[in-house]
């Protein structure tokens, strides 16, 4: 049997991050009035530019494929959004494109899904990358549509009764009780997701974001950075502490989380290109990392937020490693609850310096279809930049669905 091929990360982009306006457009941020689309495309499109400014040898008709992970795919997200937004990207018309959903974790699928087909030989260049315009589709849209026309939507009988709208935050509940959580606990997480989200903008860490302009009902509009940077939780730790300890907690009277230690309701998008080791080497290209390791895992739907454990374990077990050998420790940020069960389960603290050095999603948001590729950019840059060697990512998923990657660096 011939051995499977190693697949290297080349470079990672993502867009600047913008305010969701599903709570009305008035309110929404800097990419609301945007096209999911052309957000994607140009994201993909300054992936494709600086590689290119490394290798002018670099040809794109070499791109096998597209992977584009998209929770909502309706609307503008619909009709397969990767073909539409590599074609406006300008990639070749002979790459390929599909659009995958996995809940929070379709991301980080796509880019699995992309170094597999590598691994096998079945393509040399992949570009795998996700878009969420949530803005425009909120989290559960693809079903609750169907439910207003009157079909029958079916879910897992504990789902239901919890109530469909509510469920993920409950879960998040759940597991706070059932681990000991304390309000505290996962307020002073969300303050310090928030101060290292701070603190990289500041260091000039987010060097890989792609500007946006574009125009829309005959006004020009620029995204340039993230507009959902809180500054004073780095500038006034203790008076922004003291806001955070204020919130309310939306998903139960009595509970513990809210808003400040959960993810952010955002729009973005982000893209990561991948190569066998043989094709970089020939364009001259240096690589950030090379995926060693990849699993998914199903667990309970109902606290539904614990099955990346089951993942993270097999993924640590594929290729001989354990949770004290990762230098970046990369868990999605839904909400701080599982982030401090992941810890309990693999014995490191909850406030260790390998988690999140830039940042989760209670800092810069989960923009649901592109979290998965954004968080491991930021995996990935972040072990080139600190000399770390490896790092593990892992996300929950609605429906109790997890999955991991683990990356060495090179």
């Amino acid at each position: 049997m011939a051995l499977l091929r190693e697949v290297v990360v080349v470079d990672a982009v993502r867009s600047p991050i913008g305010k969701s306006g599903v709570s009305g457009m008035e309110k929404g941020g800097q990419l609301c009035q945007a096209s999911a689309q052309d957000l994607l495309a140009n994201t993909m499109r300054g992936l494709l530019d600086r590689v290119r400014a490394k290798s002018p040898k670099f040809d794109e008709h070499d791109i096998e494929e597209v992977i584009v992970g998209c929770l909502s795919q309706f609307g503008e997200q619909g009709a397969n959004i990767a073909r539409f937004a590599s074609l406006l990207a300008g990639i070749p018309k002979e790459a390929c494109a599909c659009t995958v959903t996995q809940y929070c974790n379709a991301g980080l699928k796509a880019i699995n899904m992309g170094a597999q087909t590598i691994q096998v030989g079945n393509g040399d260049v992949i570009i795998a990358a996700g878009v969420e315009l949530m803005s425009h589709y909120g989290i559960w849209s693809d079903v609750t549509v169907a439910g207003k026309a009157g079909y029958p939507v079916r879910f897992s009988p504990r789902i239901a009764e919890i109530g469909m709208d509510l469920s993920q935050g409950l879960c998040a509940e759940m597991i706070s009780e059932d681990e000991g959580h304390t309000r505290e606990q996962l307020d002073q997480f969300g303050l310090w997701s928030m101060q290292k989200a701070a603190r990289a903008q500041r260091n000039g860490w987010f060097d890989n974001i792609v500007p946006f302009n574009f125009s829309w009902d005959g006004k020009e509009y620029a995204a340039i950075t993230d507009e959902v940077i809180r500054d004073g939780a780095l500038d006034n730790p203790e008076g922004y502490f003291a806001k955070l300890k204020q919130l309310p907690t939306p998903f139960k009277p009595d509970g513990r989380v809210t808003p400040g230690n959960s993810s952010q309701i955002v729009d973005g998008a982000a893209a990561v290109l991948l190569m066998s080791a043989e094709k970089a080497e020939a364009l001259g290209l240096e690589p950030l990392c090379v995926i060693r390791a990849m699993a998914v895992a199903g667990g309970d739907p109902v606290p539904m937020l614990l099955a990346p454990i089951p993942a993270v374990r097999k993924a640590l077990a594929r290729c001989g490693k354990t949770m004290d050998d990762m230098d970046v420790i990369e868990p999605n940020e839904a909400f701080a609850t599982p982030c401090l069960a992941f810890a309990n389960a693999f014995g490191y603290a909850y406030d260790d310096p390998r988690v999140n050095p830039t940042g989760g999603a209670i800092a810069l948001g989960h923009p649901i279809g592109a979290s998965g590729c954004l968080y491991f950019g930021e995996m990935a840059r972040h072990l080139k930049r600190s000399g770390g060697k490896w790092g593990v990512q892992m996300i929950c998923g609605g429906g109790g669905i997890g999955i991991a990657t683990v990356v060495e660096a090179l």
